[in-house]
C-alpha cells in the first residue's frame, strides 16, 4: 500500500483474514453475524440475524455452557472474553474449531449483556507443544475439566496442611504450569508464608513478615479480595514499581495472585509465577481461580484438623500421665484410644500413683459422655483421686470420697447437666504381689494366668461415683501370682464393633489366650494385640451380634508379676470372698470355679466340684455369723493335673456326720464330699478352720484318701443347708 492511499474497510480487512464478525444482545435473545461468521458457523454465507436458540443448535453444548460462564467474569475483570468453539452440524458432528473473541459490556437498566466480537477457525496443535499451551487452541481445554476434578480430589484427601502444599506443588494445570507457587497466609497485619514450591531456601526472606499496607501484588490481594495477573515483566515494574527490584531477581515473566478465601473470609494468596508469558485470558483465570478455591478450602480444613490435633494431644498430654519409672517386680503397660467421634476426647483416664506406703495404686476410670464437658470432669476427678491416694487412705475410703467430690461439682442447683463416672482402684504391693480392689461400676477386672487360662476376676463393688455422696466401695483382696497378669479396661474396649459385654469379653478371652509371654516387652505386645484386635483391621473380621456399631474410648492397663526363673509352673489360683449379706455370689463361685476348669478332661469332675464348693460354701453361710473365703487352686500338666479347693471361715464350729432320713431336706453334705472327692480334710485354725478337697484328673484317688483321724470329727459334721441358698 502507497503512502497517502486510503486504508481498507474493516470488512475487508476481516474477509482477507478470514474472520468473521458477530454481535450478541443478551436482553433481546438475538445474535448477528456477517457473511463470513455465518460460513464458520455452517450456515449460507449471508448475513443473517438468529435467535439465541438457533445459535445455540450450531454449538457443542459444553462451549456454549463455557461462553455463558466467561461473559460475567470477563465484565467483572475487564478484559477480553476468549473462548473456542466447536461447530456441529445437524448430524452431532464437528465440521470446525473457531475461536471467538469478543468484549461484553453490562447494561445495568436492562440487565442484559452486549458482545461484539470475531470468529476465526484455528486447527488443533499436537498436544504439549508450545503452542498447546494457548487456552484457546491447544488440548487443554479438553482436558481441563479432568484437570479440576482430580486436583479437587487430591486436595480434598491431603489431611495436613504439608500434604495440601505437597499437592499443590504438584499439581500440572493442562497448557499452562507456574513452575513458582508460595502460599501466603496473614498473622495481624503482616503476610506469612505458609508454604513454596520452586524457590530456594531463603529465596523468599523479603516477602515473609511484609506488612498488608506495602505495595506488593499478594498484599493488596489480601486486603482487598481481587486476584491481581501481571503478563509481563514491564506490567509488574509499571503497576508495583516499590517491589519489583524484589520480583526481579526470580527471571519470571508472569504472575497471578489469587485471594485464598473460605467461610467468607480472605485467609490469605496464592502465587502462581511463570517463566514464559501467559495472556491470563478468561478462561486460564476461571482455572486458576478455581485451584484458588479449592486449595483455600483444603488449607482451611487442614488447619482445623491440625488445631483439633493439636487441642486433642494437648488434652491427652495434660491428663493422661506416663507410666513413670519401672516398678520393681511388676510390669505396666497401657493405651488410651479416642475412637468416640468428634473432637476425639472424652471421659476415659488411667493413672499410676505412687503411695507413701511404698506401694503404689492403678486407677482407671470413665466419666459418662464424650464431650469437652466429660474431658474436663475427667481431669478434675483425676487430680482429686491422686490427692486422696497420696494422703494414704485405703482404696474404699478413696473412692467415698471421690464420689462425694463429684456429686459436689455436678449436682447444681439447675440439675441440668448430672453426671457419673465408673472408676477401679487397685492398690498394689509390688513385693508380695498383694492386690487390694475397690470398685465403683466399673467392669470386673481379668487375670491371665501363668499357663494362659484368663479368668474374668469378680471383685466387690459400689455405684458409680458421683451418684451417692455417702456410698460405700468394699475391697476384694487376692494376690498376683509370679506369671500372672491383671487386665484393667474401660467398656470400650470389651463393646466396641457390635458387642455386649458378653460376646465382647469372649472376644477379649481369645486374644488373651493366644497371646505368648507376658513379661516386658512382651506386655507391651499384648496391648497392642488386644487393641488391634477391637480397633484394628483384624476387629472387622470380629464384630458382635448387634447392628448399633457406634464405638467408644478405650483405656487399657495391664500389670504383670513377670517369672524370673526358667522354669514355668503349670498353676492356676483364683480367691474369692463371700460374705453373710451376699448369698447370692455363691453361684457367682460356681460360675468362677468352672471357668478355672474350663479345659478339664471330665466334665463329670467339674461338676461334682462346682456342686461341692456350692455346699461347702453355702455350709458357712447357714452354721456360721462369719464370711466365707474360697481358695481354688489347679497344679500340674494338662491331662495330670489335680484340683484343691479350700473354704475357710472363722467359725469354732467343726462339721459333723449327720445320717439323714429318706425324706430329709438337709444333712447329705459329708456324704456328697466323701462319694465325689479324692482327698478332703478340715485344718484348724487359731481362729476358725479350713475345709479342703481334692480332684485328681486322672479320675483315680490317692493312697489311702484322708484318715478320719487327720481329717474330720464325724460327730461333728452340721447340717447341709444349701437348699435354699445356693
Amino acid at each position: 500500500m502507497r503512502t497517502g492511499e486510503t486504508l481498507p474497510s474493516v470488512g475487508d480487512v476481516l474477509a482477507a483474514l478470514a474472520t468473521g464478525l458477530w454481535r450478541w444482545d443478551t436482553g433481546a435473545g438475538l445474535v448477528t453475524v456477517d457473511a463470513e461468521a455465518a460460513r464458520l458457523l455452517g450456515l449460507p454465507a449471508q448475513a443473517t440475524t438468529l435467535t439465541e436458540a438457533q445459535t445455540r443448535a450450531r454449538l457443542h453444548p459444553e462451549d456454549w455452557n463455557e461462553i455463558t460462564g466467561v461473559i460475567p467474569l470477563a465484565v467483572d475483570e475487564g478484559t477480553l472474553a476468549e473462548v473456542r468453539i466447536r461447530i456441529m452440524d445437524g448430524c452431532g458432528n464437528v465440521l470446525r474449531v473457531v475461536r471467538s473473541r469478543s468484549k461484553p459490556t453490562f447494561d445495568p437498566e436492562r440487565r442484559a449483556y452486549e458482545l461484539i466480537g470475531t470468529l476465526q477457525e484455528v486447527t488443533e496443535p499436537t498436544p504439549g507443544t508450545r503452542a498447546a499451551r494457548s487456552a484457546v487452541t491447544g488440548d487443554w481445554r479438553r482436558s481441563r475439566e479432568a484437570f479440576l476434578l482430580d486436583a479437587g480430589r487430591a486436595l480434598a484427601e491431603a489431611r495436613s496442611t504439608a500434604e495440601v502444599l505437597r499437592v499443590a506443588g504438584g499439581l500440572s494445570m493442562p497448557g499452562f504450569s507456574p513452575d513458582g507457587l508460595v502460599v501466603f497466609g496473614v498473622e495481624g497485619d503482616r503476610l506469612t508464608i505458609i508454604g513454596q514450591h520452586g524457590h530456594q531456601p531463603g529465596d523468599l526472606g523479603p516477602f515473609s513478615h511484609m506488612a498488608l499496607t506495602t505495595d506488593y501484588p499478594a498484599a493488596q490481594v489480601v486486603r482487598t479480595g481481587r486476584a491481581v495477573y501481571l503478563s509481563s515483566p514491564e506490567e509488574y515494574k509499571e503497576r508495583y514499581p516499590a517491589t519489583w527490584p524484589l520480583a526481579q531477581p526470580f527471571g519470571r515473566r508472569s504472575w497471578a495472585f489469587l485471594p485464598l478465601t473460605a467461610a467468607g473470609r480472605t485467609m490469605g494468596a496464592w502465587l502462581a509465577a511463570f517463566t514464559y508469558p501467559v495472556a491470563f485470558t478468561p478462561d486460564e483465570r476461571a482455572v486458576l481461580a478455581t485451584v484458588a478455591r479449592m486449595l483455600a478450602q483444603a488449607l482451611s480444613r487442614a488447619g482445623a484438623a491440625e488445631s483439633e490435633r493439636e487441642l486433642t494431644e494437648g488434652l491427652q498430654r495434660s491428663m493422661l500421665p506416663s507410666l513413670g519409672p519401672e516398678i520393681p517386680g511388676m510390669d505396666v503397660a497401657a493405651r488410651y484410644i479416642p475412637t468416640g467421634g468428634g473432637l476425639q476426647v472424652g471421659g476415659d483416664w488411667y493413672d499410676l500413683i505412687p503411695l507413701p506406703s511404698g506401694r503404689f495404686a492403678l486407677v482407671m476410670g470413665d466419666v459418662q459422655g464424650h464431650d469437652v464437658r466429660a474431658a474436663g470432669l475427667m481431669g478434675q476427678l483425676r487430680i482429686a483421686l491422686r490427692a486422696y491416694a497420696s494422703e494414704g487412705h485405703r482404696p474404699d475410703a478413696v473412692l467415698s470420697r471421690a464420689s462425694r467430690f463429684l456429686h459436689g461439682i455436678t449436682h447444681d442447683d439447675e440439675m441440668t447437666d448430672l453426671r457419673f463416672a465408673t472408676c477401679v482402684y487397685v492398690e498394689a504391693d509390688p513385693v508380695t504381689g498383694t492386690l487390694e480392689i475397690a470398685r465403683a461400676g466399673h467392669p470386673h477386672p481379668a487375670i491371665r494366668m501363668a499357663d494362659g487360662t484368663v479368668m474374668m476376676r469378680p471383685t466387690a463393688g459400689g455405684l458409680p461415683l458421683g451418684i451417692d455422696p455417702d456410698g460405700d466401695y468394699p475391697t476384694t483382696g487376692f494376690t498376683l501370682e509370679p506369671g500372672e497378669t491383671l487386665m484393667l479396661c474401660t467398656d470400650g474396649l470389651i463393646e466396641t464393633g457390635g458387642h455386649d459385654m458378653e460376646s465382647g469379653w469372649r472376644r477379649l478371652r481369645a486374644i488373651l489366650e493366644d497371646h505368648r509371654g507376658t513379661d516386658g516387652p512382651e506386655l507391651e505386645a499384648l496391648a497392642d494385640a488386644l487393641v488391634q484386635g477391637v480397633h484394628g483391621p483384624s476387629s472387622h473380621h470380629t464384630t458382635g451380634p448387634l447392628t448399633d456399631r457406634r464405638e467408644d474410648d478405650i483405656a487399657l492397663v495391664l500389670l504383670g508379676r513377670p517369672l524370673r526363673d526358667t522354669v514355668r509352673p503349670t498353676i492356676r489360683r483364683t480367691l474369692l470372698s463371700v460374705a453373710q449379706d451376699e448369698p447370692d455370689r455363691i453361684a457367682e463361685a460356681r460360675r468362677h470355679l468352672r471357668e478355672l476348669l474350663h479345659d478339664w478332661a471330665g466334665a463329670d469332675q467339674v461338676d461334682a466340684a462346682v456342686l461341692l464348693v456350692s455346699e461347702m460354701v453355702t455350709n458357712v453361710l447357714v452354721h456360721t455369723d462369719t464370711d466365707a473365703l474360697l481358695l481354688a487352686e489347679v497344679t500340674g500338666e494338662a491331662g495330670a493335673r489335680w484340683l484343691r479347693v479350700q473354704v475357710t471361715d472363722t467359725g469354732d464350729d467343726l462339721p459333723h456326720r449327720r445320717r439323714p432320713g429318706e425324706l430329709a431336706s438337709s444333712g447329705r453334705g459329708l456324704m456328697l464330699v466323701e462319694l465325689l472327692a479324692d482327698a478332703w480334710g478340715v485344718d484348724p485354725r487359731g481362729e476358725g478352720k479350713s475345709i479342703w478337697f481334692e480332684l485328681y484328673e486322672s479320675g483315680e484317688a490317692s493312697e489311702g484318701g484322708a484318715s478320719e483321724e487327720d481329717a474330720w470329727d464325724e460327730d461333728a459334721w452340721g447340717e447341709d443347708a444349701s437348699e435354699g441358698v445356693a
